[in-house]
């Protein structure tokens, strides 16, 4: 995520990042760099030079050249700076009506029917809502499939009239659906085209005007850049909608979009895409996300992830396990499920400090597991619960059982080792040394 602006604006700041003496020269020579570093990211010329003066001012209106630590002081700047750009707060969602109705808007390609899968899925588990979705692309057969292919995945209904070529129709008739079947919240998803045009802009305020929407959300692929940031313009125009929604935050995303598009429309970013999964969607936090693109991590947005997927009941048998030595490779399993489930490797490991910069040209397989899980599988349960018996014979079977070698499976088995080693400190009052390494990680 951002991976070539992290680095272009780490290399604009390392001058400034030593403890060393700093001029008002270097500080603009600096801010020239950040500036070409947003350009390069597909930011707006205008609001990237905006940008770089409200930090120069504020730099030295806090007489940062004579403080004891300036670098620390201007990342500190321009890391507020980036935050207020991207909108300061984080803006949540309004379902506060019963049905509650959400608009889905944006261009064809840009991942608004799997998002709205997504937002239903959102809803449906960190909400306890019951939602609806409603398939309203009247030109393209497939999204309708889509639609049903995604709410099926995610258990949630969905209303759809393929012999109803009227998008209104159809809208109302999903609403009144809701309200039949006690669903609370109604997500529409609506036609895109290839290009911002007269028939589609029409269309949609049609449907907005019939449906009174409690939200309006506005899909774009980050991916896109500049060009996201003008077709929002154009459907904010028509539909004054009240948020945005950036998909594709997994793939090699520029960021310009991310950062400028607030200052164009003046709407919130409420959520990002992270991946294909259906649980890849994310509330967007401006201050994490500044962050993460200045290569501090984000810390927070991981210790959330985990908490999701911590099974307290798990925990304790676990906990019970390490005390009496049975921490077995079924325990291991269970433990890689609940990784897996948090989210995309790469994007996981971006969020730890200092991690990400390492990260930027290593490809990290969301199969990386697969080996490890393969090799379990293959050792018999007595093998599982007691990691001793695995002498050289078992562990030629259990290489060629899984289909991997005996040096794997000698790593697996240093990898184990490791695992129960950590969770023996952490029980052993080991945890307020893990934290103070964490904090002395880079930033």
């Amino acid at each position: 995520m951002f991976n070539s602006l992290s680095e272009k604006l780490d290399k604009a700041l390392h001058v400034l990042k030593g403890h060393g003496r700093i001029s008002e020269i270097n500080v603009a020579e600096t801010l020239k760099e950040v500036r070409r570093a947003l350009l390069d990211a597909d930011v707006n010329y205008k609001i990237a030079k905006e940008f770089t003066n409200r930090v120069k001012e504020k730099a030295l209106g806090q007489n940062v050249l004579t403080t004891l630590q300036p670098g620390q002081l201007m990342v500190k700047i321009v890391k507020d700076e980036l935050t207020t750009l991207m909108g300061g707060d984080v803006e949540g969602i309004n379902v506060s009506a019963t049905p509650s109705i959400i608009l889905m808007s944006g261009l064809q390609g840009s991942g608004k029917t799997t998002f709205s899968g997504k937002l239903a899925n959102y809803l449906k588990t960190k909400k306890s809502k019951n939602p609806l979705l409603v398939a309203c692309d009247v030109y393209r057969p497939a999204a309708i499939d889509q639609l049903h292919i995604v709410g099926e995945q995610i258990g949630a209904e969905v209303y759809s009239d393929r012999g109803n070529n009227d998008p209104v129709a159809i809208a109302k008739a999903g609403i009144a659906e809701a309200k039949a079947k006690g669903c609370n919240i109604v997500i529409i998803d609506t036609a895109g085209r290839l290009a911002v045009d007269e028939a589609m802009m029409s269309e949609i305020a049609n449907i907005h005007k019939a449906v009174q929407p409690q939200e309006t959300l506005f899909v774009v692929d980050a991916m896109t850049g500049q060009d996201a940031v003008n077709t929002a313009k154009a459907f904010n125009d028509i539909l004054n909608f009240d948020g945005v929604i950036l998909t594709k935050l997994d793939g090699d995303t520029r960021g310009g979009a991310a950062i400028s598009i607030k200052s164009v429309v003046n709407k919130p970013i409420k959520f990002i895409g992270t991946g294909e999964k259906m649980e890849a969607i994310d509330v967007f936090y401006p201050a994490r996300m500044a962050e993460r693109i200045l290569g501090m991590g984000d810390v927070v947005s991981l210790v959330e992830r985990a908490q999701e997927q911590f099974d307290e009941q798990e925990a304790r048998k676990i906990q019970k396990k390490i005390a009496k030595n049975q921490f077995g490779f079924d325990d291991f399993l269970s433990q890689i499920q609940q990784v897996k489930k948090m989210g995309n490797m790469k994007d996981l490991m971006g969020m730890i400090p200092g991690v990400g910069k390492m990260m930027k040209d290593v490809d990290v397989d969301d199969d990386a597991f697969k080996h490890i899980e393969a090799i379990i599988h293959s050792m018999t349960p007595e093998e599982r619960s007691k990691p001793t018996l695995l002498n050289a014979s078992r562990k030629k079977r259990i290489g060629a059982g899984s289909g991997t070698s005996i040096q794997q499976v000698n790593q697996l088995m240093k990898q184990f080792d490791q695992m129960s080693k950590m969770m023996k400190m952490m029980q052993g009052g080991g945890g307020k040394k893990m934290m103070q390494m964490m904090k002395n990680m880079p930033r």
